[in-house]
């Protein structure tokens, strides 16, 4: 059985078809690539399998329960869609904190292991409106993942990051798998989709496709 099922997802938005009869079937411990130009339909279809649009037709299953139906937004999911966005007062780790209180699943010590994760413990204490775009970055990285989410999934994740950043998201993302997580990734680098997905896909006007061969050799 599946773990996310994706069952003739379409979205139409003022005529024009952003998700054209979208199947597709992921499985756990698995990375799963996404690329396209922009305006393709990736964003969007990462928004409809978190329940922030509704299709207009089709289904998205999540581990037996449909989005939109049986639940709001996935269980036990981490997203990074867009940049991620924090209340500029706070430092990194009381915005955390404050999110991990919706839920009040995790204790403090799994944040801090979070921020040191993503190379932010020793500035867990700034505000974020002092962050760097690099730094927001890992902060939403590590939102992400801070309380041992079962299912990612992260739009353009290394976006502003630097090359340490990005071998740090690399090396994290291979961790994640071999633990069992279900990984979705979507981004322009092409480099880093071959290098990280056991599957890639490409969207186009709204259509989803799987590449069979390497994005380069």
């Amino acid at each position: 059985m599946s773990y996310l099922e994706i069952k003739a997802a379409s979205k139409v938005i003022n005529k024009t078809t952003v998700l054209n009869n979208i199947q597709l079937n992921l499985e756990k411990g698995h990375i799963y690539g996404f690329i396209g130009h922009n305006g393709s339909g990736k964003t969007m279809l990462f928004r409809a399998i978190c329940g922030f649009i509704k299709l207009t037709s089709g289904q998205i299953i999540i581990n037996g329960e449909v989005i939109g139906k049986d639940i709001s937004f996935p269980r036990n999911a981490g997203v990074i869609i867009e940049n991620p966005g924090f209340i500029p007062q706070y430092s990194g780790f009381e915005n955390l904190a404050y999110l991990a209180a919706i839920d009040n699943k995790i204790p403090q010590s799994k944040i801090w292991e979070a921020l040191e994760v993503v190379g932010l413990k020793d500035r867990a204490h700034i505000k974020t409106k002092k962050y760097s775009l690099g730094m927001k970055q890992r902060l939403g990285i590590a939102q992400a993942i801070m309380e041992d989410q079962d299912l990612l999934i992260f739009d353009e994740p290394t976006n502003a990051l630097d090359k340490e950043g990005s071998q740090m998201f690399k090396n994290l993302m291979m961790q994640l798998k071999g633990q069992g997580k279900t990984i979705l990734i979507a981004s322009h680098n092409e480099n880093e989709i071959n290098y990280l997905s056991d599957e890639i896909y490409e969207m186009e006007s709204g259509i989803l496709s799987k590449k069979v061969e390497a994005i380069y050799e």
